[in-house]
């Protein structure tokens, strides 16, 4: 693909893109000059002259210039500008409504997404922000986006943020042919502005502060901006991601393919395993021959529970019990339901989840503990399995402390099992404990029942 900078160059000499000199120039290849229109300079757009908070303020409207080119050359000139380059052969007609990714969960969230972004291209109006892991997508429907835009004669531009940065940069050299205004002024006010990949170019401040110039103008005028970023936006800086959250309406979050999918450490799913095993169907209540009536009716009363919580997570669950009663059964249960109807989840026996949350440290893990913990704090269900088998060390309880604190504060749904009694976690971890007595959130659900796999094996 061209650099930015032989972009605008051919864009100012194609009556495209603004130039510094306002006359005509020479065109390479022995093409005729052209006389630059004297309203947009040759940009194709012009803004209002209004005042500062003004509704049209800063927002740019083609130029009348543009009323005289025939659709032909007008489509040609919007695709030269655009940067999508081969990308020009992506389109909705042309998508997967599947998806890119295996599991149900993911390909739901994808066709929602496709449909959604197909209402923005149609009429781009605020912002639309992708996010999801890498291969899920994100980039695939922001260029069907721009290529819908550009079908409907709106000038769009698609850039990397990475590569905005490295032509930022390049602007500083004295033998750079486009000035840093020139470019920056580009893309601060193109009508509608594609920006792939954010999460990848916010390392240094002197980044950060480029990308946020232009986030915050174009959010503070309104401007129609489709933005990608790799992985949850917690992992932005704070800065940009109060821009691109959804908190006063005018940017639309969409998640495209569940996280678990693509964590390389292998935590979080479910194994398929489990999940034909564990069902709600083949949950026995009766508890073994050696189960009373009241064991039997704790079972029952678990079972249902869980079923009620399944169709309609609010609040946590907890179910407490010896080793071998039922609990995870039931915890998996949830969750196989919920991956049914297209949920999120993360599944996490709690010994390994503290492993996992170490082994992120590690120079060579391929997950940050950022990315890690932020998806234990946000995804829609957390089944936290066997709390209190874990070691006991003061850096382990802090992690646990936090998560916990963390949704119990949004009242995140989260399914906890444990063979502890709320005593023993009181004496071992009260500040935790302490979090899950909170009747008006958590629900305890004792199950008295016997060891049901001794009995197994005992039979």
């Amino acid at each position: 693909m061209e650099s930015l900078g032989d972009i605008l160059r051919r864009i100012s000499v194609r009556n495209i893109s603004k130039t510094t000199n306002g006359g005509g120039v020479t065109l390479p290849d022995n093409e005729p000059a052209v006389d630059l229109c004297h309203q947009c300079n040759g940009s194709g757009w012009v803004t209002r002259r209004v005042h500062i908070g003004h509704p049209e303020f800063g927002q740019a409207i083609p130029c009348t210039c543009q009323q005289t080119e025939d659709t032909t050359t007008r489509l040609a000139s919007l695709r030269r500008y655009s940067n999508l380059g081969a990308l020009s052969r992506i389109s909705f007609a042309t998508t997967n409504l599947d998806g890119p990714l295996p599991d149900a969960a993911s390909q739901k969230l994808f066709r929602e997404s496709a449909a959604l972004a197909a209402q923005f291209a149609d009429d781009p109006q605020g912002w639309l922000v992708l996010t999801g892991p890498s291969a899920s997508g994100k980039t695939h429907l922001a260029v069907a986006i721009a290529n819908r835009c550009i079908e409907r004669n709106q000038t769009t531009f698609f850039i990397v943020a990475a590569d905005l940065l490295d032509h930022l940069r390049a602007t500083y050299s004295p033998d750079n042919p486009v000035s840093y205004d020139e470019l920056f002024e580009q893309v601060r006010n193109v009508p509608v502005l594609v920006l792939d990949d954010l999460g990848m170019a916010s390392a240094t401040p002197w980044a950060q502060e480029k990308l946020f110039q232009v986030i915050n103008h174009r959010y503070n005028n309104s401007l129609p901006t489709v933005v990608t970023v790799r992985g949850p936006l917690q992992r932005l800086d704070e800065n940009l991601r109060t821009r691109l959250e959804n908190s006063d309406g005018v940017a639309k979050v969409l998640q495209l393919g569940n996280f678990n999918s693509r964590l390389a450490m292998g935590i979080g799913e479910v194994r398929p395993e489990m999940l034909e095993r564990m069902t709600f169907d083949n949950f026995d209540t009766r508890g073994g021959a050696n189960a009373t009536p009241q064991d039997q009716e704790s079972l029952d009363r678990a079972m249902h529970t869980a079923q009620t919580f399944a169709a309609d997570p609010e609040g946590w669950l907890l179910f407490n019990g010896p080793r071998g009663c039922g609990k995870t059964h039931l915890a998996v249960a949830i969750a196989g339901e919920r991956l049914r109807q297209g949920s999120q989840v993360f599944f996490a026996f709690v010994p390994t989840l503290l492993d996992h949350l170490r082994a992120t440290f590690s120079p060579d893990s391929p997950i940050g503990y950022d990315e890690l913990f932020e998806q234990l704090n946000s995804v829609p269900l957390l089944v936290l399995d066997d709390l209190g088998a874990e070691s006991s060390t003061a850096w382990a309880e802090e992690k646990l402390y936090q998560i916990v604190v963390h949704r119990h504060e949004i009242r995140l749904p989260t399914v906890i099992t444990t063979a502890s009694t709320i005593d023993e976690l009181e004496d071992t971890k009260s500040r935790i404990a302490s979090r899950l007595v909170d009747g008006m959130v958590v629900d305890w659900q004792p199950i008295t029942a016997p060891n049901y796999r001794d009995q197994r094996r005992r039979g």
